[in-house]
This record gives C-alpha cells, structure tokens and sequence, in this order.
C-alpha cells in the first residue's frame, strides 16, 4: 500500500487538494493497489465526500475534549470521516513519549486508525510497544530528499525494521526520499508492507503519472 502525505504543500492546498485527490484515486484504482490520501485537517471532510480513497489525518493531539485551543481533536478528524492518522512525524514529534502513547491509545478507542514514525531502530522499537496500526521507518535526515532514499542508503536498517515489526505482528512502512520504482521495489523486497511519499507525487507535473510509476513497485 502508498500513504501519499499531502503535507501543506501550495499543490495540495485549497482547491488543488480535490485535483490531486482525484489522480491519486485514478492511479490506485487503475493499478489495482490501496492509496491512502493523507490530507490536512481542514480538508479531511470534504474529502471523504468527494473521494473513495481512505482518507487520513496528517496529525492528531493528545488531547480530549476541552480547553485546547488549536490542538487537533482525535474526535474532530474522525467525525469528519478520517479513517487513520499519523502521528510522530519528524515534522510534527510528540516532544514526550507518554504523550504519543496516550494519543496512540485514545485514537484506539475511539477507532481511528494510526501509524506512528520512528526515526531510528531504538524508537521503533519504543512505538512498536505501543501496538499502532502501522508503524513506519522514516530517517529525518532523508525525510524530503531528491537526491537519496531510505532504501538506497539504509537498505540493512529497513532489513532489521521489517524483522522487529514482523516480530511485533504490526505492518511496517517505510518512508523518507522515495521518489522511483525502483525505490518502492527494493523496499518491498527487504520486507516493508508500503511505503510514504509526499514531494514525488504531490509536486508532480503528473501525479497521476508519477502514482502510477510508483505503484508498478509492488508488483
């Protein structure tokens, strides 16, 4: 599977975010493998109205209801039809563990899927601990690269990541410069279960194009 995370980019905001929903979801159905759309949280419900895609959060707090002013509710995505969101990216890290581990266990509860970031093999193997949905192997220092990918620079360290998640029984994704076929193939190959992406695609003169390069990985 492909988690294509949106981010904040000017590409993805505003009316261009149903533009780039809508080739995602063409390249997915076409090539017959899940896509997961991961927007911003002011996106989320119309979205989910306009598309078949799963649709996911970029970001949730470790909060409940109350006063929070600005934080992102768990509840607040999830009505708005969220399906998952991600938490602990290198660009959003809870600054406490036992903050990612309480939103890891209230989105739990209220059902709302998650994968969680680690930036190396002894965080992964802290948010394995805590039984995410997913969980991803994303290095900060390649995170946005066009230069280099994870698999490409540390294919042994994704190696040892799909061993401790498949030993924990949780899916693992990996993240961090993929930009080709050849990246997502070589990914799946050590193990991974999918893989995120973000500029490759949502800075695309064709994303459409450019999700359908990528998805011909997995097969």
């Amino acid at each position: 599977m492909l988690f294509v995370n949106f981010k904040t980019y000017k590409e993805s905001s505003g009316e261009r975010v149903f533009d780039l929903v809508s080739q995602v979801e063409a390249a997915s159905r076409e090539a017959g493998i899940k896509v997961v759309a991961v927007v911003q949280a002011t996106d989320i419900r119309e979205t989910t109205m306009t598309s078949g895609l799963e649709i996911w959060a970029q970001h949730v707090d470790a909060v409940e209801f109350g006063a929070h002013t600005g934080a992102i509710l768990p509840e607040a995505v999830l009505a708005d039809g969220a399906s998952g969101t991600f938490l602990n990216h290198s660009e959003n890290k809870f600054e406490k563990f036992e903050e990612l581990k309480s939103a890891v266990g209230h989105c739990k509860k209220l059902g709302l899927k998650t994968l969680v970031f680690a930036a190396d093999l002894k965080e992964l193997e802290k948010v394995l601990g805590l039984n995410p949905d997913f969980a991803a192997y994303e290095p900060p220092e390649l995170v946005g690269s066009k230069t280099t990918s994870v698999a490409e620079a540390k294919p042994e360290v994704v190696a040892k990541a799909v061993e401790l998640a498949h030993e924990a029984r949780i899916p693992l994704i990996v993240g961090a410069g993929i930009k080709s076929q050849k990246d997502v193939r070589v990914s799946v190959s050590l193990g991974a279960d999918g893989v995120a992406v973000a500029s490759d695609i949502v800075k695309a003169h064709d994303p459409k194009k450019e999700t359908l390069e990528l998805l011909e990985g997995f097969k």
